[in-house]
């Protein structure tokens, strides 16, 4: 409606305040997001009528078509589709959109794309300028136009579903309602797009991810890794709903990154234990991911499985090879740690567990390094 990002932010921000002292003297209204839009309309309007640069705006906002219960689903996809616009950098788009749309701060933005805060927060204002003047439309795009904006859309949904999966954030480990939010979007995407696979195997990667979750942390909140779980805690209807998704996308012949994650968890999910799991298998599709969308994040994960499947000398080496790029990530120095000792490197796994629990912030995983340095 007023066309600026920061105002819009600043015009919300107005209104929750306004609600959470109204609210509790004269009780919550039977539809709070349409008293919410009012509100934040209202302050838009007479901040716009102090500013005369913004004539144009106000003219638009005062003749707007304010509608008095919006749908959350459609305007969630409409402004997740605005930021995710073609004309922005994909960087952009995405650290925008995990501003705007999901509420991420410009620090977790940062911890999520392993840069820095600075960085995020100015591709973040050059994204809010870019879409004012290039006068990008507040809408889904039809046709052709959806293609330039999914893998985008795709990327945000995925980086949030990752940050509720499992935080990276020193507050709380885990962040279910995150997660749950990402597989909402996630659907509505796909209810969009059925003929999409990669929508379809995205969404089938977070079912088989999140089908683990009571397994994945003790009673004492401890974190429980994957080879110590509890196999029957796994949610089996959410596997068979995760499965029969990468099923419908494979049967489109395109395969894409996130099919291919969802076929890794897809095997970790069949095997009845650790022990059973098909390491060679899964070593063969982190090729083809890395022939897709290379990364140091999928190659140390591929040196992984490579570890359990050729040993753990061969993994180490890859590790190595990935020293520079992934220096400042906490997970490269855990994973270097645990291969040290298997080889028989004590005192050096130490080392690189010391420097994994200086760069973690995660409190689950945290206490996780420290009970393996105590022993």
């Amino acid at each position: 409606m007023v066309g600026d990002f920061d105002l819009a932010e600043e015009v919300v921000q107005d209104s929750l305040v306004a609600a959470l002292e109204k609210w509790p003297e004269q009780g919550i209204p039977d539809k709070p997001g349409a008293w919410l839009m009012t509100t934040a309309r209202r302050r838009a309007i007479d901040i716009l009528r102090r500013d005369k640069r913004y004539r144009e705006k106000l003219e638009l906002l005062e003749h707007s078509d304010l509608r008095p219960d919006p749908e959350e689903a459609d305007d969630r996809l409409r402004l997740l589709f605005t930021c995710c616009h073609p004309a922005l950098s994909q960087e952009a788009q995405v650290a925008l959109t995990l501003r705007a749309v999901v509420g991420f701060t410009t620090a977790e933005i940062a911890r999520a794309f392993l840069v820095e805060e600075a960085t995020v927060a100015q591709r973040i204002v050059r994204a809010k300028r870019k879409i004012v003047e290039a006068k990008i439309p507040y809408r889904v795009p039809e046709g052709s136009e959806v293609a330039g904006r999914l893998d985008g859309v795709l990327s945000v949904l995925y980086l949030m579903f990752n940050e509720g999966y499992l935080s990276r954030g020193a507050e709380v480990s885990i962040r279910r309602d995150l997660a749950d939010d990402a597989i909402w979007l996630t659907r509505l995407v796909a209810s969009l797009m059925p003929d999409q696979p990669e929508v379809l195997g995205l969404l089938a990667l977070m079912k088989l991810n999140l089908a683990r979750f009571k397994a994945r942390f003790d009673a004492s909140g401890e974190m429980v890794l994957l080879p110590d779980q509890d196999r029957r805690l796994w949610d089996r209807r959410a596997i068979t709903e995760g499965l029969e998704l990468l099923e419908r996308a494979g049967a489109m012949r395109a395969t894409g990154p996130y099919q291919l994650q969802a076929a890794i968890a897809a095997l970790h999910s069949e095997a009845a234990s650790w022990n059973e799991t098909d390491w060679h298998q899964i070593v063969v599709l982190y090729d083809a991911l890395v022939a897709l969308s290379d990364s140091p994040v999928v190659r140390l994960n591929r040196a992984v499985a490579l570890s359990y499947f050729a040993g753990p000398e061969a993994a180490l080496g890859e590790v190595n090879d990935l020293a520079m790029s992934l220096a400042g990530y906490h997970l490269f120095h855990s994973t270097r740690a645990e291969l040290l000792d298997r080889v028989g490197e004590p005192a050096l796994a130490r080392e690189a567990r010391l420097r994994a629990l200086e760069l973690c912030q995660n409190p689950a995983e945290r206490t996780l390094l420290e009970r393996r340095l105590a022993t």
